[in-house]
């Protein structure tokens, strides 16, 4: 595994790390704790440390597995997770962006993860008036001061909202999350600049394209009704896979189309770790081989 300089939080990072919004049970798997408590047994083995969740992905249940398989070894992981949304079961999620919701969001985050402090706790997708709240950024900063949480990020929902990473510096914000991958490649021409400028480590989300870039997926692809991708359109994963297949096209014959993505990623200097999510060892290890080529 290769490591990457966090921006201005000087950590070191895997290049790849983990994202886990499979593990909230909304990506048509259910998990048992054993399978990923095995999961991030491998991850260090490979030498991954960095994992990314949120309190949204099953309101607390990606959290909780993460606490329990990381609770032994929590001084060699670094845990980004975020807050804004209120997620529970199936029911359709609350924003909460007000300081004292947050405050509420954050210490449940705590909780659930079994640890003291959080190494980043992101903002996560919200609108430009949620984000200009100079009640939440004090708040938040008092917990850096606490020591509750060692950096705040930003999880953007689209590269086009460019005012909210040039807002960073300003709000005490050190990291971003964006989406980036090689059939969206739109945060290279406003984002990414912007965080180069600003020193700021970037995460980058969906690098495989919501799965479509493993390979795995033609366009007729039927998805079951507890993965959020039978929420989309049937025309956008359609029009999705399309793109991503086109591209597959100059994937060398003895890579996995997985690998390559991650690595298509890693090739902008701007970009401090890819975060793709997974569902076995088998794709962890194809993503993280990823750092190698």
């Amino acid at each position: 595994m290769k490591y990457r300089r966090l921006g201005k939080t000087g950590l070191q990072v895997s290049s790849v790390g983990i994202g886990t919004w499979q593990l909230g049970n909304h990506w048509g798997k259910q998990f048992e704790q054993d399978e990923v408590n095995n999961i991030f047994a491998r991850a260090s083995e490979l030498g991954i440390n960095l994992v990314d969740t949120a309190e949204c992905y099953g309101h607390h249940v990606s959290e909780n597995f993460i606490g329990q398989a990381l609770a032994s070894s929590r001084d060699r992981w670094i845990i980004a997770t975020k807050f804004g949304h209120n997620r529970r079961s199936e029911l359709p999620g609350e924003a909460h962006w007000q300081a004292d919701q947050v405050r509420l969001q954050l210490e449940a985050s705590l909780h659930a993860l079994k640890t003291d402090y959080i190494d980043i706790y992101q903002f996560h997708s919200g609108t430009r008036e949620q984000l200009d709240n100079d009640d939440l950024w004090t708040m938040l900063n008092k917990q850096v001061q606490a020591g509750k949480v060692r950096y705040l990020g930003i999880s953007i929902g689209q590269p086009s909202q460019l005012y909210q990473v040039d807002r960073a510096t300003a709000l005490g914000v050190s990291v971003i999350q964006t989406i980036y991958n090689a059939i969206n490649n739109k945060a290279a021409e406003t984002v990414l600049p912007s965080c180069q400028r600003q020193d700021l480590g970037v995460l980058a989300r969906v690098p495989l394209a919501s799965g479509f870039l493993s390979g795995k997926y033609q366009p007729d692809a039927q998805f079951p009704v507890n993965d959020v991708r039978a929420e989309r359109k049937p025309e956008v994963n359609q029009q999705q896979i399309t793109q991503a297949l086109a591209v597959l096209e100059n994937v060398p014959a003895n890579v996995e189309p997985a690998s390559w993505a991650c690595a298509w990623c890693l090739q902008h200097p701007a970009i401090s770790s890819v975060i793709p999510g997974i569902k076995t060892i088998e794709q962890l290890q194809i993503n993280a081989a990823g750092a190698d080529l």
